[in-house]
């Protein structure tokens, strides 16, 4: 490893050229670029998906860590890890401060590797607007979580008022194994379904999109059974055509299918690691037209696949916004009191 602090960006590249050279091509053959944003507590959470999914999917791994946009002076702190406690990946982690972290490009840009797919993941509360970040918009493909918004059903809305072809959300990957055992049931069955459930805590974003998966495959508009008795999706319950009724169940890793006139099934149901949910992810490159059906069927909206894949940068200083905030506060405090 090398560690680099108070640097230039420059410096950055020439330090990750040698330590290729000394490593002797440990990462020969990379498939992709995986952007990493993240706040510095969550660095170790986010190095340790990275690392799962670079053992699938050979890539450059570059973490941006954002911190005190505010403070007087620029500073840019780097390691550089090729073949090391990352796994089989060239790892460049970056810390900036100041001004210099609202352009976070200036570093990574030299960094990519060239002719490959670009992938910016957020890992924490994604962004309002993906085309306010300069590396959105020049990723192929652009993974958010909005499990971890506070509000994740209005994230998943934010998601689909800004979405764009490339788009995806982790929370989408999860329901991954739900959509494959529900899928999996009609393998025996033609016989339409006319009503679905989704039993799930209100604010589950997994259930939303479930919600939408099955209203877009199915013409129908499921209904959602709030509780509050398990932290995440339960149950989803299809009545069909024909007078059957369908029911998966999860009970821990495990998931129970029940289906009328038939025996019950107890088939594997497990919460995967972040780091394979990255990885799954990271296996396509091109436009998730499924996602962007639900999703927007979860949101109200239609045509989401339709829109320009391209985004243009919009620029957004959080620190102004911050401060003409204030500003608007204080002048209404003003005018309140007098």
């Amino acid at each position: 490893m090398i560690g680099l602090w108070d640097t230039t960006g420059n410096e950055v590249v020439k330090a990750l050229a040698a330590e290729r050279r000394s490593a002797g091509g440990v990462a020969s053959g990379m498939a992709l670029t995986l952007i990493v944003v993240v706040d510095e507590k969550r660095v170790r959470e986010a190095e340790a998906a990275a690392t799962i999914a670079a053992a699938a999917h050979p890539c450059r791994l570059l973490v941006v860590v954002r911190a005190d946009v505010e403070r007087e002076r620029n500073r840019l702190d780097a390691e550089i890890v090729v073949g090391g406690r990352l796994g089989p990946c060239e790892a460049v982690v970056t810390r900036m401060y100041g001004r210099l972290a609202l352009h976070a490009e200036s570093v990574v840009m030299p960094l990519l590797v060239p002719d490959v797919p670009v992938v910016t993941w957020w890992h924490g509360e994604p962004p309002a607007e993906i085309a306010t970040d300069f590396l959105g918009v020049v990723a192929d493909r652009r993974i958010t979580d909005s499990a971890q918004a506070a509000d994740p059903i209005e994230a998943l809305r934010e998601r689909a008022r800004d979405y764009a072809p490339g788009d995806t959300d982790l929370a989408w990957t999860r329901i991954t194994p739900w959509r494959t055992l529900v899928a999996g049931a009609f393998d025996t069955t033609e016989a339409r379904v006319t009503e679905a459930t989704v039993v799930a805590p209100r604010r589950d974003p997994t259930a939303a999109l479930m919600r939408g998966w099955l209203a877009a495959r199915l013409g129908i508009d499921p209904q959602w059974q709030h509780t509050d008795d398990h932290p995440r999706m339960r149950q989803v319950q299809l009545r069909c055509a024909n007078g059957d009724e369908l029911t998966l169940t999860r009970d821990d890793s495990l998931a129970t299918f029940r289906r009328t006139g038939q025996d019950d099934r107890v088939l594997p149901l497990v919460r995967r690691p972040l780091g394979d949910e990255l990885a799954e992810e990271l296996r396509r490159l091109d436009t998730d037209q499924v996602y962007a059906e639900a999703l927007g069927a979860a949101a109200g909206l239609s045509g989401l696949e339709q829109r320009p894949a391209q985004r243009v940068h919009v620029w957004k200083d959080p620190a102004t916004a911050r401060r003409a905030e204030a500003g608007v506060s204080a002048h209404a405090d003003t005018s309140t009191a007098s």
